[in-house]
């Protein structure tokens, strides 16, 4: 589209442009004037009228207007409140749509940042399953200005709170809870915090399922445990839930966007859930990290076992390993694994998983990844039978701090997996693996785990040369 001449770029001016791409930000991505123009809530194809709320010299931030003309890709978003809730960024998309926009993600990534222009990217996995699949949830409990207790999300970009009763995305044995939780803190009268004045005691509302076994834990996060009735109302919960095991309360008394703070105390039932992955059980307590989507977590499990090909002599370090979501699984399959993380409190769960599975082939190392991995690593000179073959790697967000790329050329193993949810660090990682003329990069699978959001996650697989 040719711009009028009397259109400016400028905050406020209405423009029209068609929707070319979709941002891992979830924006739709169009252009106007050369300039990128970043819009939510739009679809690849869609042809928009937006009102420009932000500028810049390069590009700027549209609101819709009016959908001109619709995308063949958009559809009727199956929650009612998808417009408002901040949940989700996606449900407008087709499935097949998100799946390619995810694709396109990953392959741009590689390109631009990692400077991976040939690489191959497969198709990206997927259980089928784009409803449904969270198997944890955990909701601010606030006020209305009525008075009235609300638990949702937050409206997108603000701190207002969108009021659910259910939530498609979650798995469906979650939805009970959520409308009657919210009547029983207001029978039994429990103050609301109140994130303005830093007040009330109910924080957060938390859900978890053991999506094999149908174990439910109920985690209520507040500024202290002084709830009146609470041990009274928890039985009770545990009496009209039968899949409900556990109540917990987790005690978080700073005034921070963190949600759970560091001590938690089972009121009722059990402080965990179990869980089957991969064929082994696992115990999930209120803040334990666990993949929400068990089922594609599965999927990266499987793609993992099938490219490694293992012959059961390998020794195999999981870094970032977390609970031993995958140390244990391939604790199977190899000689040894040694799982490294960071926080104290997975590797003594890490450990007890490993003694409930009866699996006394996999060691569990507390510290910082770029120590353990080191050349002096206390590890191997404890045991230095257990020098590497594989390496998997499986960071934050934030990717690889560079120390432990660091050490990790150094260690010099044969194969590397590299798990990643944000593409660009990924990309960003990958490129510095590689230039080292250490390792080349094979291939890389994506993986739908968050269907409904801008979020993928990929697993790149690399062999020394």
């Amino acid at each position: 589209m040719q711009p009028s001449d009397n259109l400016l770029w400028q905050q406020g001016q209405s423009i029209e442009i068609e929707i070319e791409d979709l941002a891992d930000s979830g924006d739709g991505v169009g252009r106007w004037q050369q300039r990128v123009v970043f819009v939510p809530d739009t679809v690849v194809g869609d042809r928009v009228r937006v009102r420009l709320v932000r500028v810049k010299p390069q590009y700027g931030r549209g609101k819709v207007l009016e959908v001109l003309q619709p995308s063949p890709n958009r559809q009727r978003p199956p929650c009612i409140v998808a417009d408002k809730c901040g949940g989700c960024q996606w449900q407008q998309v087709k499935y097949e749509a998100q799946l390619q926009a995810k694709h396109r993600q990953v392959v741009q990534a590689l390109d631009r940042i990692g400077g991976f222009d040939r690489v191959k990217v497969d198709a990206v996995l997927t259980t089928g399953e784009a409803l449904g699949y969270r198997n944890k949830s955990t909701y601010p409990v606030r006020r209305s200005s009525t008075g009235a207790v609300k638990v949702g999300y937050y409206q997108k970009g603000t701190h207002k709170l969108v009021n659910l009763n259910q939530c498609p995305v979650q798995d469906a044995r979650l939805d009970p809870f959520l409308a009657q939780i919210k009547k029983d803190i207001e029978t039994r009268k429990w103050r609301v915090y109140d994130e303005t004045r830093k007040t009330g005691e109910v924080r957060h509302l938390g859900l978890r399922v053991g999506r094999r076994t149908g174990d439910i834990l109920l985690t209520l996060v507040a500024r202290s445990i002084e709830l009146p009735g609470l041990e009274e109302q928890a039985k009770e919960w545990l009496r009209r839930y039968p899949n409900l095991v556990g109540v917990c309360v987790n005690i978080n008394g700073k005034p921070t966007n963190a949600i759970f703070g560091p001590k938690t105390h089972c009121v009722a039932g059990r402080s965990f859930l179990t869980e089957v992955f991969a064929g082994l059980t696992f115990r999930l307590q209120p803040t334990t990290f666990f993949q929400v989507n068990t089922e594609a977590a599965e999927l990266i499990w499987q793609e993992i076992d099938r490219e490694l090909k293992l012959n059961g002599d390998e020794t195999v370090i999981d870094a970032y390993c977390g609970i031993g979501t995958f140390s244990l699984p391939l604790a199977r399959r190899v000689r040894w694994v040694i799982g490294i993380e960071s926080h104290e409190a997975s590797v003594e769960q890490a450990r007890e998983n490993a003694r409930s599975n009866d699996l006394t082939n996999v060691h569990f190392r507390g510290g910082k990844v770029e120590v353990l991995l080191g050349e002096q690593s206390p590890i191997f000179q404890a045991e230095p039978e257990l020098k590497p073959d594989i390496v998997l790697l499986d960071p934050p967000r934030q990717g690889c701090d560079r120390a432990v790329l660091e050490a990790l050329l150094r260690l010099k193993v044969d194969r590397i997996a590299y798990i990643s949810c944000k593409p660009a660090t990924l990309a960003r990682d990958l490129g510095i693996l590689c230039e080292s003329g250490q390792y080349q990069l094979d291939r890389v699978q994506p993986v739908d785990l968050f269907p409904q959001t801008a979020h993928v996650e990929s697993i790149a697989f690399l062999t020394s040369c």
